[in-house]
């Protein structure tokens, strides 16, 4: 089996609701989910999901090549870019790239992926993370009652720039997860928003009145010192990660002991996962991905040891792809389909139109005040003139 060729296609998710975070919100209920599709000269093609705008340029490391030679073509095409370096857009098309080998792997021994990878269990144990920001206190209790519906009882919030604001919401999410725990795990991402002292002042006047499992993002990605010293100011676990490409970003973090629960985003692609797991494993620390749509590392997170606990972003998946996943019993079901388990209806994709170029403003770019802020200040949530939605 030969790889000969790629198409790139694009639909969109649509989640029924506006999703942000302490950064921004997103404009409008859809985002674009990029696809990846990789052709053999077999007739079997591999799904990949998620930004792969360097395809041109990587693509050449691998064509012609035998696809199931994954672990092998990962490093080959990180060899491929290494004067120009692997991070940003280019490790999220080695991502891509990445899954779309894997799930092919699997399908030529035709059998579901997380089999493929020695999994013993399909079951993966989850958390529910609405990416609620926008949302109001009535709209988040509904968002985490359907959480509940399946039987979630851990949940994350997004906060960090106004206390009033996000405590009762932090006791909105433990009331609607509680049906199913007496004590439901509360999590507090707050996307890097903090310096070192706003986040030993935020977390301690949190944990006055709720235990937090782990806050995210306390303090920028890299800050291993900041980390490591707000570790012993808090009880809360810190958790981080999630937008480090590469084993060498998270060497800093671990040799500081900066983390307590390692992240991996899913847009790094199965390879990369499986790496930091075993890495995180080495220093006897957790991991957690990330979730993204479709929640393809979900395959690789069933077959490693130190699976802590897997985000669950919404319970429906992108327009045009059927995914044989159930989101049940608090988690994720994995199904029997061979690889990925991802059907791509490409009429259906193709009608869903380009991705378009990200807005200026929104939960991906970081406001300029960001850490600089002595005060809550007005933003997208509390400022009236400011909309949330469109306006007509």
């Amino acid at each position: 089996m030969k790889i000969t060729g790629y198409r790139s296609l694009s639909t969109v998710h649509d989640w029924g609701r506006i999703t942000g975070d302490v950064n921004g919100v997103q404009i409008g209920n859809t985002t674009p989910v990029p696809v990846l599709i990789i052709e053999t000269d077999s007739g079997l093609e591999g799904v990949g999901l998620g930004a792969h705008g360097d395809i041109a340029r990587i693509f050449p490391a691998i064509d012609g090549e035998d696809p199931r030679a994954v672990v092998a073509l990962y490093d080959r095409m990180l060899d491929w870019v290494f004067k120009a370096g692997h991070s940003g857009s280019t490790f999220g098309t080695i991502g891509a790239i990445d899954m779309a080998l894997w799930d092919l792997k699997a399908k030529a021994a035709d059998e579901p992926l997380w089999r493929t990878l020695g999994a013993r269990e399909r079951f993966v144990p989850g958390y529910a993370s609405g990416l609620e920001y926008g949302l109001t206190d009535e709209e988040l209790a509904e968002l985490y009652g359907r959480f509940a519906d399946r039987g979630f009882k851990a949940g994350k919030l997004k906060g960090g720039r106004d206390l009033e604001r996000d405590l009762p919401r932090l006791e909105i999410l433990r009331d609607a997860l509680s049906r199913n725990s007496r004590h439901p795990a509360l999590m507090f991402d707050v996307n890097e928003s903090w310096n070192h002292a706003q986040a030993a002042r935020y977390v301690g006047a949190i944990e006055e009145r709720l235990d937090l499992t782990w806050v995210e993002e306390p303090l920028r990605r890299w800050d291993a010192a900041g980390m490591a010293a707000l570790r012993g100011k808090i009880r809360a676990a810190i958790a981080s990660g999630e937008n480090l490409t590469g084993l060498e970003q998270y060497r800093p973090l671990l040799d500081a002991n900066a983390v307590d629960v390692v992240q991996v985003g899913n847009v790094w692609g199965i390879t990369h996962f499986l790496r930091v797991a075993t890495l995180a494993h080495g220093h006897d620390l957790p991991v957690s991905p990330v979730a993204f749509n479709t929640n393809p590392v979900a395959h690789a997170a069933a077959a490693v040891p130190n699976l802590l606990t897997f985000e669950v972003q919404d319970l429906s998946f992108p327009l045009g792809l059927d995914v044989d996943q159930q989101l049940d019993d608090g988690g994720i079901v994995l199904g029997d389909r061979p690889g990925l388990g991802i059907i791509v209806d490409e009429s259906i994709v193709t009608r869903a139109g380009a991705v378009v170029a990200p807005p200026a403003t929104g939960p991906h770019v970081r406001p300029e005040r960001a850490a600089l802020r002595l005060v809550a200040e007005p933003d997208v949530i509390d400022d009236p003139t400011i909309p949330l939605r469109p306006v007509s």
